[in-house]
């Protein structure tokens, strides 16, 4: 749904202390006029922006609705250590949540658009256990907010693709049910057999006309290997600018010059790179990789799950955690934290966002004073705008 809009008293980025304020008109879900004091055109609605910083809108390029907990009662973390015990935890734990898949991914993606984030891409879990019910789940969630925020859906496979059989035909069902992509998850470390993981993602890719989307958590020499095993196939299959990698710890765990062949690969195949901002991991190279031009985005992964206790669905704390775990503190870098959460989200999802006449109208008003004062300050949200027309003010949608 689009519409025409103008939004009084904003300052777009870039900015600095004392910008005069100006207004935006949108005209047909596009931004088409911003100058000081525009007359109002009939038939357009007003929104105040009461002097806020003005941004694209927030991108989670890389989330987990089917499995939050978010606004549910505070539940112990019950999961062992490693990747195989969290994994496991889930499985025994999802299926006695309080509410249904689909009331908790509406929910949480509600709070997730309320705080600025209009483009999503959600992974959802298939496997033998859960079928496509989860699927199923975040694809009502999107269905339940389609005039608020454009969503893509992965058909994930958390528990691997060769460990259980019927997993690959389960992948290929929820492609035809209206997942977008196709995902995959440590093709060796986990599924120990990284060309045949491979093949079924890509050939599922191939025959589905649509993206892929790995989570490599592999580290060191092993998850660079992956890395180029990969990008040989995106070759192959000329899926240049259609394929992402999720977390890619391998680019934070080798050594610098190994890196730098990791990121030119990445660039020269147009593999785009999501990162979550971990705790417990080194940060990813984000200077060498924006240099070389590889699409990076940034997501909340699990939001309050059986994975982690944390994510509360603000995309722009996690702006703010992505600066606090590189060290950041130049406004520069700052800002470059979120330039990621918005416009490299979306080209990850490849779409484009931009405060230029021309631009969707996919906005989001924060208050302070600069893009770097909102980060830190993290206020509630004055207007989001999606397609031209405010889906939330104040933090709560409309």
């Amino acid at each position: 749904m689009t519409g025409d809009l103008l939004i009084r008293s904003v300052r777009p980025w870039p900015n600095v202390p004392g910008t005069p304020a100006v207004d935006v008109l949108c005209r047909n879900g596009r931004i088409a006029v911003t100058a000081p004091d525009l007359d109002v055109p009939a038939g357009t609605a007003e929104a105040d922006g009461r002097g806020g910083v003005l941004l694209p809108a927030f991108t989670d390029a890389h989330a987990h609705l089917d499995s939050t907990r978010l606004g549910l009662p505070f539940r112990p973390h019950s999961a062992g250590a490693g990747l195989a015990e969290l994994i496991d935890d889930d499985r025994r734990n999802w299926r006695t949540a309080e509410e249904s898949v689909a009331d908790r991914a509406t929910r949480t993606l509600g709070r997730t658009i309320a705080a600025g984030a209009t483009h999503v891409r959600s992974h959802a879990q298939v496997d033998v256990d859960s079928g496509l019910d989860k699927l199923d789940g975040v694809l009502a969630a999107r269905e339940a907010h389609a005039d608020r925020a454009h969503v893509e859906v992965v058909a994930f496979p958390q528990c691997g693709i060769l460990r259980e059989k019927g997993t690959a035909e389960l992948l290929d069902a929820a492609l035809r049910s209206g997942a977008d992509l196709v995902g995959g998850l440590d093709p060796a470390g986990y599924d120990r057999d990284p060309v045949r993981h491979l093949d079924l993602v890509f050939g599922l890719a191939e025959k589905h006309q649509c993206g892929v989307d790995v989570h490599l958590h592999d580290a060191g020499s092993l998850g660079a290997f992956e890395v180029e095993l990969i990008c040989e196939r995106v070759a192959a299959l000329g899926m240049r600018g259609q394929t992402t990698i999720s977390h890619a710890f391998a680019l934070s765990t080798v050594d610098e010059d190994r890196r730098r062949e990791l990121v030119d690969l990445l660039a020269e195949h147009d593999v785009a790179v999501t990162t979550v901002a971990p705790g417990v991991r080194e940060p990813l190279p984000l200077l060498g990789l924006r240099r070389a031009g590889v699409r990076l985005g940034l997501g909340q992964d699990g939001i309050r799950d059986y994975w982690s206790p944390y994510g509360d669905g603000d995309m722009l704390d996690r702006t703010w955690q992505l600066a606090y775990r590189n060290g950041f503190r130049r406004d520069d870098q700052v800002e470059m934290c979120a330039d990621i959460a918005t416009r490299g989200g979306a080209a990850v999802l490849g779409r484009t966002l931009g405060l230029t006449e021309g631009a969707p109208a996919d906005l989001v008003v924060v208050p302070g004073d600069t893009v770097t004062a909102a980060v830190m300050d993290r206020a509630p949200r004055t207007l989001v705008v999606h397609g031209g027309r405010v889906v939330a003010a104040d933090g709560e949608l409309v």
